[in-house]
């Protein structure tokens, strides 16, 4: 076996590593965030509203797709390249984890947000759900290169 023909196999890893990655980033940005609100909360004697961990599990889907992804790669045809499959699931890995943490730091503005107005939970879970539309998308287009 040459070395192009063992880069797929990595390849399969890192798309669930690095959505995984970017999914750590993610929940601790919008934990780190919930827990100072609830605090905030707690010293004004207000109630701490628990509809915060939306915000702070958001970032968890995007392990999901790097999975999702990963079996594609492993399943894919003999005919995809070993080069393709590494740089899909890299590249794709990447831009999954990239949108988790960019999506646990907006979780993280929308629990001060929410916290402190006490109102718009829908707007601020349609901004985090934007922000998953673009791993979604990354996930099924890549996966549509393997057939």
């Amino acid at each position: 076996m040459n070395i192009l023909e063992g880069l797929g196999n990595p390849g399969y890893v890192l798309a669930l590593v690095f959505a995984a990655f970017g999914s750590a980033l993610g929940t601790s940005a919008a934990g780190m965030a919930a827990l100072g609100a609830w605090k905030k909360c707690f010293l004004q004697n207000k109630n701490a509203p628990f509809i915060l961990v939306a915000f702070v599990g958001a970032p968890l889907s995007q392990t999901i797709y790097g999975m999702i992804l990963m079996n594609t790669i492993k399943g894919a045809p003999e005919t995809v390249s070993p080069l393709t499959k590494f740089t899909i699931g890299l590249m794709g890995g990447l831009a999954m984890g990239l949108s988790a943490w960019l999506q646990g730091k907006a979780g993280a503005m929308a629990c001060d947000a929410l916290t402190e107005s006490e109102k718009g939970f829908g707007n601020y879970i349609m901004v985090l759900g934007i922000i998953e539309t673009v791993a979604l998308f990354v996930m099924v287009f890549l996966m549509t290169t393997l057939r």
